[in-house]
């Protein structure tokens, strides 16, 4: 398993981090520009990257104030799952945006650098959307 990770501080509460992250609707602006065809609901989401895949997520697991676990709704090229952690107070989160993706080899020279990117492109867009 390859694991990629990013971590900010939200000047927000643990609470309002987690209900934002917690609604599939509210990832959108988390997305890189050239995510297409966004479409979500509370517990699920879909988009295109053009050329590269069409995806279907869905919400697994919610801990209140703590964990989000996103999973893939039909078998993607790679084994992958998202996690949100969350930690903090009534002033500042500390979050996390973990990727862990099961890679082969070539897939893992290809795909570590723009799933890194991702990660961390994630948690800068979360900072932007709260802050």
């Amino acid at each position: 398993m390859s694991t990629f990770k990013s971590t900010v501080t939200v000047n927000r509460s643990v609470d309002e981090v987690f209900n934002f992250l917690a609604d599939f609707n509210n990832h959108k602006g988390l997305m890189p520009d050239n995510v297409v065809n966004w479409k979500s609901g509370y517990n699920d989401a879909y988009f295109e990257v053009p050329g590269m895949l069409k995806l279907s997520l869905k919400i697994t697991e919610r801990k209140p104030n703590n964990y989000i676990e996103i999973s893939p709704v039909e078998k993607p090229p790679f084994a992958v799952k998202l996690n949100w952690e969350i930690k903090g107070d009534n002033d500042t989160s500390t979050v996390t945006f973990i990727i862990t993706a099961e890679l082969n080899m070539m897939m893992k020279m290809m795909a570590s650098a723009p799933l890194q990117k991702l990660a961390d492109h994630q948690t800068k867009a979360l900072v932007t959307q709260l802050n």
